[in-house]
């Protein structure tokens, strides 16, 4: 039997190529080898968006079709709606109670992203992200969890809850799910950002058109220091250079040398850095025209997704009271 993956995305918001390049192109390449299930967290997103709950109800179908869209085959991968399987629930509830405050408080991840979002004082939802994320992983008994290094604290402490509930219960019910560390590197903004962010309308869209492309890549920021074409440039600082090496990596050495020479100037740059995304991006438009015309095809597909993850999950549960003595 295949090993299963679990991974997904909160429904904050359409995807861009930061996800892409994140996670997204990992889940293509690893869903032959792999049971994947992909979550479509949208009780995560409240977390930090439950004053708006339109934009997680609308972004379900988009975050899902962004899936589809970059090469995921619905025969066989398992699109998830997290609110919809009641074992998810269940499992939080029971797994808060193997977890301490303190633990959650101290979670470094969680105090980075409270202070990001500029929380003085975080809701209980919050702060019990990593649980509820546990109880995500464990449900379908997933044995790998494609993360990067920022995620690295919530899944060592789902390993430690789930190590501490088999301890406590003698039980080997639940299974210790292990890290895949992305090694793919973080997308800057087009302002030069640390980081592409749906909020800091520096990113470019997987559902964004050819021209909108090219927009954006032609006002993204480069080496400030450059005022004319033959000026030296300083590619290692350069939002440009640091795409093509991402999505360009063939030139991306020669791109550099000339940048440094002043042979190449940087419109030339910009233009050939959004042909190279446009001819990515290209055939996700081609997927993506296909299902945003067939909205009832991607609701079926969730559905059948969903009504699966329930079927493992109820039997998850189902063990895990049993291994509590509490299933009647």
């Amino acid at each position: 039997m295949k090993k299963r993956i679990l991974t997904g995305d909160r429904t904050t918001g359409k995807l861009h190529l930061g996800h892409y390049v994140g996670s997204l192109q990992s889940r293509v390449a690893l869903q032959h080898e792999y049971d994947t299930f992909i979550l479509l967290a949208d009780v995560q997103a409240l977390t930090t968006h439950f004053e708006n709950p339109s934009l997680i109800h609308q972004s379900i179908l988009d975050v899902a079709i962004d899936n589809l869209s970059v090469g995921l085959d619905p025969n066989i991968v398992t699109v998830v709606q997290q609110s919809a399987v009641p074992a998810i629930a269940e499992l939080t509830i029971f797994y808060s109670m193997l977890t301490t405050v303190n633990t959650l408080r101290h979670n470094p991840t969680i105090k980075s992203e409270a202070a990001n979002y500029g929380y003085d004082d975080m809701t209980y939802g919050f702060l019990g992200y990593p649980v509820s994320q546990t109880a995500d992983i464990t449900f379908c008994k997933a044995h790998l969890v494609p993360v990067g290094e920022d995620q690295i604290p919530h899944l060592e402490l789902s390993r430690k809850i789930v190590r501490r509930f088999n301890d406590l219960y003698q039980a080997e019910v639940l299974i210790e799910p292990q890290i895949m560390l992305s090694n793919c590197p973080r997308l800057v903004g087009l302002d030069g950002n640390a980081k592409m962010g749906k909020s800091l309308g520096n990113a470019v869209y997987l559902s964004d058109d050819a021209d909108t492309v090219s927009k954006k890549v032609m006002s993204a920021v480069t080496d400030p220091s450059r005022i004319a074409k033959t000026d030296p440039g300083h590619p290692e600082i350069c939002t440009v250079c640091a795409y093509h090496k991402v999505f360009n990596a063939p030139e991306y050495e020669d791109i550099c040398t000339q940048c440094r020479a002043g042979a190449i100037g940087c419109v030339a740059c910009k233009r050939n850095l959004a042909k190279k995304l446009n001819d990515l991006m290209d055939p996700f438009r081609e997927r993506r025209a296909y299902y945003e015309s067939h909205l009832d095809e991607v609701k079926q597909i969730i559905a059948t997704g969903t009504e699966k993850a329930c079927a493992v999950g109820n039997e998850t549960v189902r063990e895990v009271k049993s291994a509590m003595s509490v299933l009647l």
